[in-house]
């Protein structure tokens, strides 16, 4: 292994910037070369990219996004657009490919794997903490508390006012941050695509636990069945004329900010592991972490199963709810 390439693709998460700076510092330590590609797979597409130094990665470990850039790529997605990929790594003598992103950037590296026989090693970087073989993904808890923060100070305008707010976050078709992040901020309620929303149900819960309070929140995933916040406030609204009903959408904001240590530690260890796969011949894995255990999944197994999301949070938000 003498040049080792690495990307990051789809949407950005904090923490991506840590798994690069330690890929380089790794294939640095072992005399391999590290080339970054600029723009996921459209920058390999597009034929940008440069080996990279200690003075690229230097002091990038505490920035959000990604120094390499990302973007969504359709004609990845084309077998001509996956041979001039391939004829941009094997022009630049790449020896092996580490990819940084979320299912979608899994599957674009698995069939250019497949298709010209190239080692590959994936990282699991996406906010949404939906990919099917690890506990975290890189950026998950970042956003977390980028919600988190977001929710107390939402909360004191709403106990200023006696209000309910539906807060809703981001996750595409998951809910880990939007039941992770009830939990951690206090929220009454919380609504995710796991589960069946049952308007009514929710009604009688807004009434049993705003007598008496000042203000009561309620998460909301953007993936839910009932649709956004604004289609939820909407929906109750007619059943409880005498509240004063606000909806609030975070947004991108959860995507930025500066990566927490949780984050950095683990992209660190993951970009470490992952170059040292590729030294050991291992190819077609996805890099995770169980516990405080660093583990692989064959990138195949992580692009066909789902993570799941622990629904015994659920009954601790009941137990904790206020009656």
């Amino acid at each position: 292994m003498k040049k080792i390439a690495l990307l990051t693709s789809g949407g950005d998460s904090p923490g991506m910037n840590a798994a690069i700076r330690s890929i380089v510092k790794t294939c640095l330590h072992y005399n391999i070369v590290p080339f970054g590609i600029y723009d996921g797979y459209q920058g390999m597409i597009d034929g940008r990219g440069k080996q990279l130094g200690y003075t690229d990665i230097d002091n990038i470990i505490q920035y959000g996004g990604t120094i390499l850039g990302t973007a969504r790529c359709k004609d990845f997605m084309t077998p001509e657009g996956r041979q001039k990929a391939y004829q941009f790594l094997n022009e630049n003598q790449v020896d092996g490919l580490i990819v940084i992103g979320g299912d979608g950037t899994f599957t674009g590296a698995n069939i250019l794997s497949k298709e010209n026989n190239i080692p590959i090693i994936g990282l699991p970087g996406t906010i949404d903490n939906d990919i099917y073989g690890t506990d975290y993904t890189i950026g998950f808890d970042t956003a977390l508390n980028t919600v988190i923060e977001a929710v107390d100070k939402i909360r004191d305008t709403a106990s200023s006012h006696h209000r309910v707010f539906f807060i809703e976050v981001m996750g595409r078709d998951a809910g880990f941050i939007a039941l992770h992040s009830a939990i951690a901020s206090g929220a009454d309620s919380v609504l995710i695509p796991e589960e069946i929303t049952d308007i009514p149900q929710l009604v009688e819960e807004i009434k049993s636990h705003n007598k008496g309070r000042r203000s009561t929140i309620i998460m909301v995933a953007e993936g839910d069945d009932e649709g956004h916040a604004i289609d939820i406030l909407t929906k109750v609204k007619p059943h409880l004329p005498e509240y004063d009903l606000r909806h609030s959408v975070l947004g991108h904001i959860q995507r930025g900010g500066n990566p927490s240590a949780l984050d950095r530690k683990i992209a660190t260890r993951m970009g470490n592991y992952a170059v040292e796969l590729l030294m050991e011949n291992k190819t077609g894995l996805t890099v995770g972490v169980r516990g405080e255990d660093l583990v692989t999944c064959p990138i195949a197994e992580a692009i066909k199963e789902h993570s799941e999301l622990d629904l015994n949070y659920l009954k601790l938000l009941d137990v904790l709810r206020t009656k």
